[in-house]
């Protein structure tokens, strides 16, 4: 799916990593939280704190993880292998997506239309994009935690 400045968020339809297709128009009318994940980074313990916003502010927001392998070969495992990995070490409920590119060539289309809102594409694994109902978008870099100010403060 390729989607140009006239396209919406919610017109997207991705694969969950148990490979049923998830709606996007589902998530209407709420904030969501996407995030390019990977299992061996130094960041990957930000698992943590995504699950806690999920259980927090769940009703609020929805967090959306996608791994990806672009930064240092810091996802190398199936889709199967990264969802046994976030269950096994940090319990991971919130809706994960299938493996996906997140920049280069064969960037995957949502991060083509979240580059287009922001300007910006990740720089490394765990940058995020808090989008708002009201279809602004703001990215976060890898350092800045799930549960910072900026991110959950429009939540309570």
């Amino acid at each position: 799916m390729t989607l140009t400045s006239a396209g919406s968020l919610y017109d997207f339809k991705i694969k969950s990593i148990e490979g049923k297709e998830i709606d996007f128009s589902a998530f209407k009318g709420k904030t969501l939280l996407i995030v390019n994940t990977a299992s061996k980074c130094g960041y990957t313990p930000q698992y943590d704190d995504l699950q806690k916003l999920h259980e927090q502010y769940g009703s609020k927001i929805a967090v959306l993880g996608f791994p990806a392998n672009n930064f240092g070969g810091q996802e190398p495992g199936t889709n199967v292998q990264i969802a046994e990995f976030c269950q096994a070490n940090y319990g991971v409920s919130f809706q994960m997506f299938e493996k996906i590119s997140v920049k280069g060539t064969d960037q995957h289309p949502l991060y083509a239309w979240l580059k287009e809102k922001t300007g910006k594409e990740p720089t490394w694994n765990f940058c995020k994009y808090l989008v708002k109902p009201d279809g602004t978008v703001q990215f976060f870099a890898s350092s800045v935690s799930p549960l910072d100010a900026a991110i959950v403060g429009g939540l309570k």
